[in-house]
């Protein structure tokens, strides 16, 4: 069983008044006993069918849009699993979930383990204030969020975001890590950091 695991699953996100069409990519990291849950996106059911029977350590929340977060409670209550959060989403996380408040803080530097597999927490604020990146180095592997993507940084003309912020995040925290890293982001197609850092200053010149 391989130690990541993707699902796609399909809704909507929205914020500052406008409501879009988005595919999310939820992350499974362990192995065949137990699991981090990355992104509780959309389709608690389908997430829970590629769970099956292990026990998931947590639901970890990369940033707090609805679109990453609106299964998170069910699918936590599901399992009896904590949803993990960094303190600085909360305005974020209050719009989705009034009611209802992460079971823990995520804190940057912190090691997250399931199944034998160690994520270290990255603080990567910018497309919002408390979004988070993990790094796997026994994996070679980053969980992005929608901080870095195929083609450049995640968006940050809304509520909460910052594009200078973002870019801080990206050169001093991501495209340090070992150009081999592979991105494994919250929409679309992975990409590695190597193919990602030669276009920095592009994306500075673009502002986007």
């Amino acid at each position: 069983m391989s130690p990541i695991d993707r699902v796609v699953t399909s809704g909507t996100f929205s914020l500052d008044g406008g409501t879009w069409d988005v595919d999310n990519n939820v992350w499974i990291v362990g192995d065949e006993r137990e699991v981090l849950v990355i992104d509780a996106a959309h389709d608690a059911d389908a997430i829970a069918a590629a769970v099956g029977d292990r026990r998931v350590v947590a639901v970890v929340c990369t940033h707090a849009h609805d679109d990453h977060v609106n299964q998170a409670p069910a699918l936590a209550d599901r399992f009896g699993a904590p949803i993990l959060l960094h303190p600085a989403e909360a305005p974020l996380w209050e719009m989705t979930h009034a009611n209802r408040k992460p079971d823990r803080e995520l804190a940057d530097g912190e090691t997250l383990s399931a199944g034998g597999v160690e994520l270290r927490v990255l603080h990567t604020p910018g497309h919002s204030p408390g979004s988070c990146s993990l790094y796997v180095p026994d994996l070679g592997t980053v969980f992005t969020g929608d901080t870095l993507f195929q083609g450049g940084p995640g968006a940050t003309g809304r509520s909460y975001s910052s594009f200078d912020t973002i870019i801080e995040s990206i050169r001093g925290r991501l495209l340090t890590l070992p150009g081999e890293t592979e991105v494994r982001t919250g929409h679309g197609d992975s990409t590695t950091i190597g193919t990602e850092a030669p276009h920095l200053e592009e994306w500075i010149a673009r502002g986007h």
